[in-house]
């Protein structure tokens, strides 16, 4: 372990020092000394040990999920095998789409009934029947390296986001680690054809959503554990700052609710990853050897997701503290009373009931 930070010291002599990353976005001076929040005040339920799996062992990878509802709630998810696979309502599978390469992440719908695709490796794609489209590989000059995740509002707009300009999705946990503020918000414009940059200097992009009323947008900065808003009408137009912090988890992918609420996915945290998170030279460490970089990634098996309301603030967590059902929730979204459930390290979609949920909270609360 000497030999290490010796080797890390004199290739980053710098790395010792805490350095602020950003005016707008940058954390608080106790994040700052600690790398993220504590969490003890989210007691663990193992709720999401009640889920029901979907089209298990037909999936690989189901990074992210979407329900149709105009099809009568047809489901949608990308998988690592570069299919865009649905199920529809009878339950049945079908691999609907072979748009091909092994990094298709964010996927959601669009109005005129295609499917917008994060292609990590190739950008913003538009996918309909018969025909892929490249939507955006460069934004300003410089490519889109690691898109990650995207949502269309009314007027046509796209926002996604870019993770990271530094490294790509085949290296995704070196960004995760290294946190640095490398990734954007995008903002594609079907009348020019043309991305631009809507907010920059953020630590690993991640998820992409609108309020209900489309007044602002919201992108997860999962290497700073917490999500960020950008205000796109009233008098803070233009102006970003915390939408929640203090989250248990660094949040991955982020649904708008029926209630306007928020579900997020976040990749839970362990006790090896909050001792190398704590201090950026820690970091930059790990980051720099691939072994112990897949030892810390190995020590996060358990499951967690969040609802927030429109204002911030944590409502409740779900979590599966072992990962003994599902583990590594990418992607959660709502439909008719049912939560379902993405993950980068299943082989299905994960389904729960939250009339199940919300029985099984009032018995503990009874009990306790």
């Amino acid at each position: 372990w000497r030999s290490v930070v010796c080797s890390a010291r004199r290739r980053w002599p710098w790395s010792c020092r805490w350095r602020s990353t950003s005016r707008s976005t940058a954390p608080s001076s106790r994040s700052r000394r600690r790398g993220r929040p504590p969490a003890a005040r989210y007691r663990p339920n193992n709720l999401l040990q009640g889920l029901e799996k979907l089209g298990e062992g037909q999936l690989s990878a189901p990074e992210d999920v979407y329900v149709d509802a105009a099809a009568g709630g047809t489901l949608y998810t990308a998988t690592r095998d570069g299919w865009l696979q649905r199920m529809h309502p009878n339950g049945s599978w079908e691999q609907w789409r072979f748009v091909g390469g092994t990094g298709l992440l964010g996927i959601a719908p669009s109005a005129d009934g295609s499917v917008l695709v994060c292609d990590a490796d190739k950008g913003l794609l538009r996918v309909e029947e018969g025909r892929v489209t490249i939507l955006a590989s460069t934004v300003e000059g410089s490519t889109i390296r690691f898109a990650d995740e995207a949502i269309e509002a009314s007027d046509g707009t796209v926002y996604f986001s870019d993770a990271s300009t530094r490294f790509g999705f085949d290296r995704w946990f070196h960004a995760y680690v290294e946190s640095q503020p490398t990734g954007r918000l995008l903002k594609y414009d079907p009348r020019t054809g043309k991305a631009s940059v809507a907010l920059d200097n953020l630590s690993f992009a991640n998820g992409v959503a609108l309020s209900r009323d489309e007044a602002f947008v919201i992108v997860c900065e999962t290497g700073r554990f917490k999500c960020t808003r950008l205000w796109l009408k009233g008098d803070k137009t233009g102006q970003a700052e915390t939408f929640v912090g203090d989250l248990p988890g660094s949040p991955d992918n982020i649904q708008l609710a029926p209630d306007g609420s928020f579900w997020i996915a976040l990749i839970q945290r362990s006790p090896w990853l909050d001792l190398v998170m704590r201090w950026t030279f820690t970091k930059r460490v790990v980051a720099s050897f691939p072994a112990l970089l897949d030892a810390v990634h190995a020590t996060g098996k358990g499951a967690m997701v969040a609802q927030v309301s429109e204002d911030g603030e944590v409502l409740r967590v779900l979590d599966d503290t072992e990962g003994k059902v599902i583990n590594f929730i990418t992607s959660v979204t709502e439909f008719n009373g049912d939560l379902f459930f993405g993950s980068l390290a299943t082989n299905f979609v994960g389904k729960l009931s939250l009339a199940k949920v919300a029985q099984a909270q009032g018995q503990a609360a009874a009990s306790s």
